[in-house]
């Protein structure tokens, strides 16, 4: 723990993203996808209150602040003005470039604020960050920007501290210990980085906020907002806190301006439509009221056992689900805490009987049974029930990027699909 004398405190954010297209929703209303175009700007903006509020020092941005290597013009001339406006007030700001944004891309050529830092990519650089009166060096921030999208390298082993400030920050867009749900860019070990003798890593990459170590605190902030179903509830920055002797204190702040949800709905016990319908309906206008007055794009995933999944699975039906959904919740049009139901799956299943009887039936449950709860099993069969679709790259690559519950779910589904048909051409 670093003896810092002058308290001080700090922004860690990430992943803005900014500019993100948020494709797939073309059957939206115009109220839904003009608010989620502007949502990354929003965010921005609200990390700007943020740094105004906390009366930060500086601020660390770690990586993928623009969405795209070709950078649109108006991202970044948002950028430019949001920087302005944190400058201005007294706080300084540190970026790092990632694989979204690496310097190769496409730019134009814009002077950014006099307080801004941008970190280049042939070396580590180090800057010296002042408090916010401009009085004296309170931390040293270092930090190594992307030259191209893909970098195998290990760039933490590049950072290596300089004397001449209390604490000492590293900035760096990576993957720690080869996390296997995001691509392996800038790969290193958490315990490098715990070794390498710097008080704080300020990380980027990972959409999640996690801490992963404390003293020295290795930490990913998440992005700043949301642009899937993949990426639910909070989203936002931390703010850090140093006291004057080293002690460091996280506080994460949800900045927001739409949340995605995914929200359960069990099945279990329902005889009737009507119940459905009015569970689905509570359970949009739950998320609602919790949203703190924002916009909720939100994905219904049916779950459970009960006599109603056999309906579920009939053709076009979570279609009609879906649709009645989006006619009953308020209109986008009508108000700011809106909620759209983006999406609906249908992860439900029956009480077959087949799992207790003797013969080909109960074989055939129990072995299904075993591959779907068999993540390596499910994965193989459903590579050699698809084998002459893989042939075809975008389906292959649409294929392999499946969930394991996804795959448990296609199988569990053939399982009650081939027992049904089984049990209908014993009946006749």
């Amino acid at each position: 723990m670093s003896e810092v004398g002058v308290p001080f405190t700090f922004i860690h954010a990430a992943d803005l993203h900014l500019d993100s297209p948020f494709k797939g929703l073309a059957k939206a209303p115009a109220a839904v996808r003009d608010r989620l175009r502007e949502s990354t700007f929003a965010a921005l903006d609200g990390l700007c209150s943020l740094a105004e509020r906390e009366k930060a020092d500086f601020v660390v941005l770690s990586g993928d602040l623009f969405d795209a290597a070709d950078r649109s013009l108006r991202a970044q001339l948002r950028l430019q003005r949001a920087l302005g406006e944190m400058t201005k007030r007294g706080t300084q700001v540190f970026i790092t470039h990632g694989n979204h944004d690496p310097e190769s891309g496409r730019q134009a050529k814009l002077d950014w604020p006099p307080g801004v830092f941008v970190f280049g990519s042939s070396q580590v650089d180090c800057y010296a960050a002042l408090s916010r009166d401009g009085g004296e060096i309170i931390a040293n921030v270092y930090g190594i920007s992307y030259p191209t999208r893909v970098v195998s390298d290990n760039l933490a082993l590049r950072f290596k501290k300089r004397e001449g400030a209390p604490f000492h920050i590293a900035v760096l867009h990576a993957n720690v210990d080869s996390n296997p749900a995001h691509d392996n860019y800038a790969p290193c070990r958490l315990d490098e980085l715990a070794s390498s003798g710097f008080d704080y890593w300020a990380l980027g990459h990972v959409h999640d906020r996690r801490v992963l170590r404390e003293y020295p605190h290795v930490v990913y902030p998440g992005n700043l907002q949301g642009r899937s179903v993949r990426e639910t509830g909070s989203k936002g920055a931390y703010v850090v806190e140093v006291s004057g002797t080293g002690v460091v204190q996280l506080r994460f702040q949800d900045i927001a301006d739409v949340l995605w949800q995914e929200l359960p709905v069990s099945i279990e016990g329902m005889r009737r439509e009507q119940e459905l319908q009015d569970r689905m309906l509570a359970v949009l206008e739950e998320a609602r009221s919790a949203s703190g007055g924002r916009a909720t794009l939100a994905r219904i995933r049916l779950v459970g056992q009960g006599p109603l999944h056999a309906s579920l699975l009939q053709n076009g039906r979570a279609d009609e689900w879906l649709e009645g959904l989006r006619e009953s919740v308020h209109s986008p049009e009508e108000t700011e805490d809106w909620i759209w139901p983006e999406s609906l799956s249908v992860r439900t299943g029956s009480r077959m009987q087949a799992f207790e009887e003797e013969g080909f039936l109960g074989d055939l449950a129990r072995r299904g049974s075993e591959a779907a709860n068999c993540p390596d099993t499910a994965k193989a069969l459903l590579e050699e029930a698809t084998e002459e679709l893989r042939r075809q790259p975008k389906i292959r690559e649409w294929l392999d990027g499946r969930t394991d519950e996804e795959r448990e779910q296609w199988i569990r589904q053939a399982l009650e699909l081939a027992v049904s048909l089984l049990r209908e051409e014993e009946a006749d």
